[in-house]
C-alpha cells in the first residue's frame, strides 16, 4: 500500500478543513483527487507530504508514518505544489543541481531527468526565461529527481495552453506506469484522460471513491428540465422513481432517478398532468463533470 489515510481531521481555528477522511491508494495507481475550492484537497496533500500535521488520525506513506518518520516520508514522495516554487534567477540545470545536492543524488540522474521531462533544449536557460509549460516541467523534474515512489501533484496543469496541457498530461501518464500518482485538478478531462480512479472531497468529507470506469457506468440518471412556471418541490418528489430534486435556477431543475430507463417521458407526462409546459428537457450524459456537480453542489 503506497498511501494509507485513516480518520484524518484537520482544524484551522473553528473551521474544520478535513472531517474524518479515510482512503488508501495502491502502488502503481493514478488517482484523481477532486473537489471544489476550499474542499480540503491542498490541506490533505500538505499532510501527506508532512508540510503540516493533522489534529487526529494517521497517515502512512510508503510504509512510513508522517508524524513519526517525516524524513523518510519526504524521501519517498515527490511533491509539486499548486504554486510551483522556483528560484527563477537560477539556470535550469543549476536549479536541479541544487535539488540533487539536497537529496544526495548523482549528476547522472540530473541528465536522466532532463531527458525524461523534455528539458534538454532549455537546460542552459534561466528559469525566468521559460514559458509556463516549461516552468511546470522544471517543478516536475525537481519532484522526480530523487526517484520517489509516490508523486503528489497539486494542480499541475493550471495556466497551461492546450499544447502544453497535452504534453504534461502525456508525461504524467508515462510516469504513472512506474509510480503511484495522486493528482489534484479542476479539469475533469484531465482526470478522464489520465486516472484509474477518482476520490471526490466536498466540505472536508469524501463523497466518492471509486474506479473511474465503474463510477461513470453506475451513475444514476439525471434529467435537466425547465418548466414555464414555478413548481413546488414536494410535487416533483412524487414523480415515479425520483431520487433527488435540485433547483438549478429559476424554473430549471435537475431530477435524479434511481434507474437507467429514459425517464424523460415520465417528466413530460408529469408536466402535462400539472398544467405545465416543458421549455427544455434533456438527459445529462454520464460525464465526470456532471457527477462532480451533483456530488458537490
Amino acid at each position: 500500500m503506497s498511501i494509507l489515510v485513516q480518520n484524518i481531521t484537520k482544524n484551522y481555528g473553528n473551521q474544520k478543513a478535513l472531517n474524518d477522511v479515510s482512503f488508501e491508494i495502491s502502488s502503481g495507481e493514478i488517482v484523481g483527487f477532486l473537489g471544489p475550492n476550499g474542499a480540503g484537497k491542498s490541506t490533505m496533500m500538505k499532510i501527506l507530504t508532512t508540510y503540516i500535521s493533522q489534529n487526529s488520525g494517521s497517515v502512512n506513506v510508503y510504509g512510513f508514518d508522517t508524524l513519526q518518520n517525516p524524513i523518510d516520508v519526504k524521501k519517498s514522495v515527490g511533491y509539486l505544489p499548486e504554486h510551483n516554487p522556483l528560484y527563477t534567477e537560477l539556470y535550469v540545470k543549476e536549479y536541479l543541481q541544487f535539488h540533487a545536492n539536497i537529496h544526495h543524488t548523482s549528476n547522472n540522474r540530473i541528465d536522466e531527468i532532463i531527458n525524461l521531462i523534455g528539458l534538454k533544449p532549455e537546460k542552459n536557460k534561466k528559469i525566468s526565461q521559460l514559458s509556463k509549460g516549461f516552468k511546470q516541467r522544471v517543478g516536475l523534474a525537481a519532484a522526480l529527481l530523487h526517484n520517489p515512489e509516490v508523486l503528489i501533484l497539486d494542480e499541475p496543469t493550471t495556466g497551461l495552453d492546450p499544447n502544453q496541457l497535452s504534453e504534461i498530461r502525456n508525461l504524467i501518464k508515462e510516469i504513472g506506469k512506474t509510480k503511484t500518482v495522486l493528482l489534484s485538478t479542476h479539469i475533469m478531462q484531465e482526470v478522464e484522460a489520465k486516472c484509474d480512479r477518482v476520490i471526490i472531497i466536498n466540505k472536508g468529507k469524501i463523497v466518492a471513491d471509486k474506479n473511474l470506469k465503474e463510477l461513470l457506468e453506475n451513475q444514476e440518471q439525471i434529467i435537466e428540465v425547465e418548466f414555464d412556471l414555478n413548481v413546488d418541490i414536494e410535487l416533483l418528489n412524487k414523480i415515479p422513481n425520483i431520487k433527488s430534486v435540485k433547483n438549478v435556477f429559476d424554473n430549471t431543475w435537475y431530477l435524479t432517478f434511481d434507474n437507467k430507463k429514459d425517464m424523460r417521458s415520465k417528466v413530460f407526462d408529469f408536466a402535462q398532468e400539472n398544467g405545465l409546459k416543458t421549455l427544455q428537457l434533456q438527459q445529462k450524459t454520464n460525464s465526470l463533470e456532471n457527477l462532480f456537480q451533483t456530488l458537490t453542489n
